[in-house]
């Protein structure tokens, strides 16, 4: 099982926000950690893995293989969410598609660059 998936930052402060703001998740804790006081913000996604912001020394500007790694966020209507998102300015990469045996998934960048996707895997 996945524990915990961190996604490291110049800014955590400011990609927390934007995961608890715009796309809306929960945070569920914020800490400094390490000798030079970097931020981690956490949020509790569904029943079991955690996520995590992060500060870290090594990462500027935005990502630039943003494709190399893809994290879903499921929802219950795609057709709502992706419509909030976008009346957000979050920069969208895919429009919804369906892949059969699946469901549906729609593709974003967040502030950092990084793509994210909504997925919803039960219909209505």
């Amino acid at each position: 099982a996945i524990e915990s998936i961190i996604l490291f930052s110049e800014s955590a402060k400011k990609l927390a926000k934007f995961y608890r703001e715009v796309v809306g998740l929960k945070q569920s804790y914020e800490a400094e950690m390490g000798e030079k006081g970097e931020e981690i913000f956490g949020f509790k996604v569904g029943k079991g893995t955690e996520f995590s912001i992060m500060d870290h020394s090594k990462v500027k500007g935005t990502n630039k293989n943003p494709e190399r790694i893809i994290f879903n966020l499921e929802v219950d209507d795609i057709k709502k969410e992706a419509k909030r998102l976008t009346g957000a300015k979050v920069k969208k990469i895919q429009n919804i598609y369906h892949v059969e045996g699946y469901g549906y998934i729609a593709t974003f960048a967040d502030a950092d660059g990084n793509y994210f996707q909504l997925v919803q895997v039960r219909t209505k």
